[in-house]
């Protein structure tokens, strides 16, 4: 734990190091992070995050919680799982309490646990997260894009898949070790999606969101070869590409683009006016095909690290 003094009215701040929360301290953290979302417009801490916030004991997880007197004022999560990669964290400060140098602290705390090895990300770009990045001597390293495309008229032609690929819906625990095997072998230069465990696929499926029918499998014979899996955010009114796959060796052939309509179909039929993906900036090839089936920009998520 670290602490020092505030100017917010004479009380301490403390920053406190869990490897698990409580259920009242998670409850706190929730709670602040909605705060947060409702003043931001957006999660401060990703899915992945909010997943392990509530999972109990993680290796290689770790939350920050800083106080100020008895109140709960600011949240870090720190990742530690990349073999190669530094660690990467999230942070968040209550907006009642942003101006006191609450975000330089935790900050400072992730730096100070990471070895000063460390990869920040910043949800939507504002310029404070900028600014803090700045402060820390971070810099710039990634970019995420939110592209999305209106569903009302979709209009895509009819998906053509590769000869003799079959598409099914997900069926949970017949199909959780294929699909892990067929993610991690697609995202193998992902590690945040790549490395998704069993215990990852269960925390998921037990999420209200999840919806064995928007999540599509494609088959060559009996062997998993793509899938598409659709979610829908439903107090936003909003399908998204939650995770698009295909096995090494069959991309090129067209099963991606045909898993793409397909899942883009099924979210249309749902009723929703509006579909999402997430895409890295630099992936070029996927951020072609992705305008050229009518999605554009919408927002950004910025990623910054230590010098290395």
């Amino acid at each position: 734990m670290t602490s020092d003094d505030t100017a917010n009215a004479g009380r301490t701040r403390s920053i406190e190091t869990h490897s698990a929360l409580s259920p009242g301290q998670t409850e706190a953290v929730l709670a602040l992070l909605a705060e947060a979302a409702k003043n931001d417009g957006r999660q401060a801490v990703s899915e992945q995050g909010r997943l392990q916030l509530r999972d109990g004991e993680r290796e290689g997880v770790s939350h920050l919680l800083l106080t100020v007197g008895e109140e709960l004022v600011g949240y870090a999560q720190l990742e530690d799982t990349d073999p190669v990669e530094a660690p990467a964290a999230e942070l968040v400060v209550h907006p009642a309490h942003r101006g006191h140098g609450h975000g330089r602290a935790l900050g400072s705390a992730l730096l100070a646990a990471s070895g000063k090895r460390l990869r920040v990300w910043a949800h939507g770009g504002h310029s404070a997260a900028r600014h803090l990045a700045q402060v820390l001597g971070l810099t710039l390293f990634r970019e995420l894009r939110q592209m999305r495309r209106p569903l009302e008229g979709l209009n895509l032609s009819e998906p053509v898949l590769p000869l003799d690929v079959t598409v099914r819906t997900f069926v949970p625990g017949q199909d959780d070790a294929a699909w892990l095997a067929v993610n991690a072998a697609a995202f193998a230069h992902h590690p945040e999606q790549g490395s998704l465990t069993q215990r990852d696929l269960d925390a998921r499926m037990a999420e209200p969101w999840f919806d064995p029918a928007g999540f599509f499998l494609a088959f060559r014979g009996d062997e998993l070869v793509g899938f598409h899996w659709t979610k829908v955010h439903a107090e936003e009114r909003l399908g998204e590409v939650y995770v698009l796959g295909v096995r090494p060796g069959e991309q090129g052939g067209g099963l991606g683009k045909a898993l793409t309509t397909i899942g883009l179909r099924h979210l249309e039929a749902q009723g929703l006016p509006t579909a999402m993906l997430y895409v890295d900036a630099d992936n070029k090839a996927a951020v072609s095909v992705y305008e050229r089936l009518g999605f554009t920009t919408y927002e950004t998520d910025l990623m910054y690290r230590t010098e290395t």
